[in-house]
């Protein structure tokens, strides 16, 4: 007999393409599906207001409102910014550091997700937590890299004395492998849903559509999803 709390996810879900992916991925497996987004003084702040149409839009797919359930959202306020400003969370040009690293790395914030997702989980009785950390087609960032995630895990079930297990279904596909993917759990509807209502674009541009949907143009997380778009069309 399957023990409830196998049958049940939370997702990391901040209102761009790849969490929306993976509620999609969380919502043709569980039996029960809770998402959680975080304010952090990020400066595309509008993928928050994203969040509530992609989870009404999901809800209609599938039957999938009989599974999708309560949203959380944690606001942690200036935290991240006050530690370190950076490209994502403050005005600052968007370049590459001397370390190598995206100066639209905010230190410690997956790190800090999953922890602060872990204790929700852990109240709500949710064994999964779902991500969109990817290592195959991204922006370089250290916490989202596999053995990241695998060593992250490993810390909550001790921690927290759970067996958590953190899924990361985007984690070795690239962009075109991820349109790819939501249209195998949903067809164009979830194609169309992603493409109209997700938002990726650092800068928080949503006055220009492409056929990818709403950004700048010219961020690297554009970049990413404009080729993704691309390599899956051609």
């Amino acid at each position: 007999m399957t023990d409830p709390i196998d049958t049940g996810a939370l997702v990391l879900f901040s209102g761009g393409q790849d969490s929306a992916t993976c509620l999609a991925w969380a919502l043709a497996r569980f039996a029960r599906v809770e998402t959680v987004g975080f304010a952090y003084g990020q400066r595309h702040e509008v993928e928050l207001s994203c969040r509530a149409p992609l989870r009404h839009g999901m809800a209609a797919l599938h039957n999938w409102h009989h599974r999708l359930g309560p949203d959380h959202t944690i606001d942690m306020g200036p935290a991240l910014a006050g530690i370190g400003a950076t490209a994502l969370t403050s005005e600052a040009e968007i370049t590459m550091t001397d370390e190598g690293l995206p100066s639209t790395f905010v230190p410690g914030r997956n790190l800090l997700f999953l922890t602060y997702a872990a204790a929700i989980a852990f109240r709500r009785g949710l064994k999964h937590i779902v991500g969109g950390m990817c290592e195959t087609d991204y922006s370089g960032y250290p916490d989202c890299r596999d053995d990241t995630i695998k060593a992250m895990q490993l810390a909550l079930n001790l921690g927290m004395n759970r067996r958590f297990v953190l899924d990361t279904p985007l984690m070795w596909i690239d962009k075109a492998g991820t349109w790819a993917l939501a249209h195998a759990l949903g067809g164009q509807p979830l194609v169309d849903l992603i493409v109209e209502h997700s938002h990726s674009c650092y800068l928080g541009t949503r006055t220009t559509r492409h056929p990818w949907g709403y950004g700048c143009g010219t961020c690297p997380a554009c970049a990413l999803r404009e080729a993704g778009w691309t390599r899956w069309c051609s």
